[in-house]
């Protein structure tokens, strides 16, 4: 450990390359003693702080760092009252600074100072004055303010077109969260993944606080958490639709943007992670020093214990720290020329991400953050899978999305990640970044497409139907290709981002003035009707032509070929007053509003899309694992996938290359390509969709032998209520009256 006269002496020579007096914080007084603390050499790995116990019986913790450049690594203690011990770390293994701390015990509160050159132009920001978060820290206790004193440089400079170069000499330390050192003793042994097949699977996207904050089912000092999902309340509603996985917005520990604290609002959604390894504290009901740790792992063994998987959306593309003007918080005080991705002017960021910067995937210590924090997700958090936020921009080489890329390699051969389920966002915002279809297999992705089709549909807006029939189908001319089966494909029509399904239907514009940005942020390409009226309204035919709407969206997207993604609220009406980017509304526009149930209209909604996810549970035709062929399979000519006109003809290719309001789609449960787990052949009854988009009934001729004798209603979009009488059996071949924008589900007999 350096004496404080050394330190001095260090400052004041990193001063004298600034141009700038010197200035040494070191927890104390300037120029104090430090108070000494043993450290051992301890151990390069694992990277992160590791509590153990020594063969010599001393209990302590090793703390290993990746800083390649670094001149010096301080680690700093803190105790309950923010008092700083720093130990230098001396021992250095392949760019690792590492040693081991006996006394050191779970719950301590610590961080990193790194010295180095302060040379932005080169992208060297090294500046011992800010405190740094470990990246592998495994629990971050506080939340991140951005007050001048968390910048690297110098915010206030008069100039502010050189202010990023100017170094910040304050102290950060009284500012900035701490990291946590946690003791990870949980084996698993008691877990039962439910290991849901794809093609099997429904999953359900969420968010942690929002979700469970206004449910009167849930303890009040539980909403909004952890331990508020994990209730047997939260869990109930889950169970009772049938979803066989909750996707949870960003849980890894965030920071919020200065922008939006400037104007009194919080990042909500969480995709401006800080903090790989660590659960958000913000979600803990139980306390943020290590306790979010256990508490986020009772909640997946309680989804798990109901059959529900659990994936994560993580955001691995970039990291809180902005670009040149933003905080230094972590990864940029410790290598920012290793761990981000700069242009050739070394001093500005190259932008993937719309959010300042990106993580230079290429550099093996970033590649090796981002795998272990996955392993350590699956291994010891026990989760399922991964949605991985703008993929497109982790699949870059050096420049270019690269599906042969180091990232997508080393997923691949993985022993532990290429077993769970792996969703990619396959943009980014940078050149050659729209890659839906690219991904290889092993990988599914969200299908935009999918989403555009659909709602361009029941708006009535499709220029042909071609585009409808792919992506009803499983969207073979994207998925089938490399092994790749129809369960690549993510179907949706909502997700966080965009409106609610309840405001797909009730606004044409995006009514955003709450975020403060007046009303640019946000996408103006909804591909959405109002029903006629902008907005709320009390005309009662308006209403129920927007819960017709909502019928369909969501039968359509449960019968499609393909894994069908709900978002949280869409079965209730959950409405955003016609935000569309609510990415900033933590309170009522971004929570789940439970009370809709109470209402018939909505609560006939959410049955409905219970009934709907139980027939696709129960009819192996709607969730195949193979593609359609489209060609006889014996000698009666049916096929196990035809498209009918409302004439009760075939389509012809003229038919697919003109507008049409109207589909008939038949799918045969007697052509179900491969075996069941008992090795026989899988068969199921046949269907035939039939969708209307028009705004006048149609007559549709139901086809005759060999497709069906008969065919009897099972859902009709038409009806606010499904449950009644026996449903309506029609004879083949008889011409049926389609009410207007409807849906109608047949078997065929």
């Amino acid at each position: 450990m350096s004496s404080a006269a050394e330190q001095e002496a260090v400052a004041a020579q990193r001063a004298a390359e600034d141009g700038r007096p010197a200035v040494l914080v070191d927890g104390a007084r300037r120029g104090a003693p430090l108070p000494a603390v043993p450290v051992r050499p301890g151990a390069p790995v694992p990277l992160g702080a590791r509590f153990h116990t020594g063969p010599d019986g001393v209990a302590g913790t090793n703390f290993a760092l990746w800083a390649g450049g670094a001149e010096a690594v301080d680690l700093c203690l803190f105790d309950d009252r923010g008092r700083e011990t720093r130990v230098r770390l001396t021992e250095l293994t392949h760019e690792i600074w590492h040693g081991f701390v006996p006394g050191v015990m779970p719950g301590q509160r610590y961080g990193y100072r790194v010295h180095g050159r302060w040379d932005p132009w080169t992208g060297a920001r090294w500046n011992p004055a800010k405190l740094l978060l470990d990246p592998y820290a495994r629990a971050v206790d506080g939340e991140f303010g951005l007050p001048p004193e968390v910048y690297g440089h110098v915010r206030d400079w008069p100039d502010q077109s050189v202010a990023d170069t100017v170094r910040d000499e304050r102290d950060s330390a009284p500012y900035v969260p701490k990291g946590v050192v946690v003791h990870d003793d949980d084996d698993w042994s008691d877990d039962r993944r439910p290991k849901t097949p794809w093609a099997d699977s429904v999953i359900y996207e969420l968010h942690v606080r929002g979700f469970t904050k206004l449910h009167p089912g849930v303890p009040e000092e539980l909403r909004g958490t952890y331990a508020g999902l994990a209730h047997p309340a939260a869990i109930e509603h889950l169970v009772g639709l049938g979803v066989t996985a909750v996707e949870l917005l960003p849980v890894h520990q965030f920071a919020h943007e200065d922008h939006l604290l400037r104007r009194g609002l919080r990042n909500y959604w969480g995709y401006n992670s800080i903090g790989y390894f660590a659960p958000h504290a913000g979600y803990a009901a139980s306390g943020t020093t290590g306790q979010q740790v256990g508490e986020f792992k009772r909640m997946v063994r309680a989804l798990h214990a109901a059959g529900i998987e659990v994936v994560l959306d993580v955001v691995y593309n970039h990291t809180a720290e902005a670009g040149e003007y933003g905080p230094t918080l972590s990864l940029k005080g410790i290598d920012n020329r290793r761990y981000y991705r700069l242009q050739s002017d070394a001093r500005r960021y190259a932008d993937y991400t719309g959010c300042g910067n990106t993580l230079h995937v290429v550099q093996p210590h970033v590649l090796r953050l981002i795998t272990d924090s996955l392993r350590y997700w699956v291994t010891e958090m026990g989760v399922d899978g991964f949605r991985f936020d703008l993929a497109a921009a982790l699949a870059r080489s050096m420049h270019d999305v690269d599906m042969l890329s180091p990232f997508l390699a080393v997923i691949a051969q993985d022993p532990v990640l290429r077993r769970v389920k792996l969703i990619a966002e396959p943009w980014d915002i940078g050149s050659g970044g729209y890659q839906v279809g690219a991904f290889p297999p092993l990988w599914t992705e969200w299908n935009d497409r999918y989403r555009d089709a659909v709602r361009d549909f029941w708006r009535h807006a499709l220029p042909d139907v071609r585009e409808m029939g792919y992506r009803l189908s499983g969207s073979s001319d994207l998925y089938a290709w490399g092994g790749r089966r129809p369960y690549a494909s993510v179907n949706f029509i909502t997700a966080h981002d965009g409106f609610t399904l309840r405001d797909l239907v009730s606004y044409e514009r995006k009514h955003n003035e709450a975020n403060g940005e007046n009303n640019r942020d946000g996408t103006d390409d909804n591909r959405s009707w109002n029903c006629g009226t902008e907005g709320e309204t009390d005309d009662e035919g308006i209403r129920a032509l927007r819960r017709r709407q909502l019928r369909n969206l969501l039968t359509t997207l449960l019968l499609s070929t393909g894994v069908p993604m709900l978002v949280a609220g869409d079965e209730l009406g959950r409405t955003q007053r016609g935000n569309n980017n609510a990415y900033c509304q933590d309170n009522e526009v971004g929570w789940v509003d439970w009370s809709l149930l109470d209402d018939p209209g909505w609560r006939a909604l959410c049955d409905l899309t219970a009934r709907l996810i139980a027939l696709r549970h129960r009819h192996p035709v709607l969730r195949r694992r193979a593609f359609f062929s489209g060609r006889p399979q014996a000698a009666d000519g049916l096929r196990d996938l035809a498209w009918f006109t409302p004439r009760g003809t075939e389509m012809t290719e003229g038919d697919w290359f003109a507008p049409a309001a109207t589909l008939g789609m038949y799918l045969s449960g007697r052509d179900i390509p491969g075996r069941d787990e008992r090795g026989e052949q899988i068969l199921d009854d046949s269907f035939l969709i039939v969708l209307h988009a028009g705004e006048r009934p149609v007559s549709f001729v139901l086809p005759g032998p060999p497709w069906a004798e008969s065919y009897e209603v099972v859902v009709d979009t038409a009806r606010e209520e499904q449950a009644g009488p026996p449903d309506v059996t029609h004879p083949a071949g008889s011409a049926i009256t389609v009410p207007e924008r409807t849906v109608l589900l047949l078997r065929a007999g």
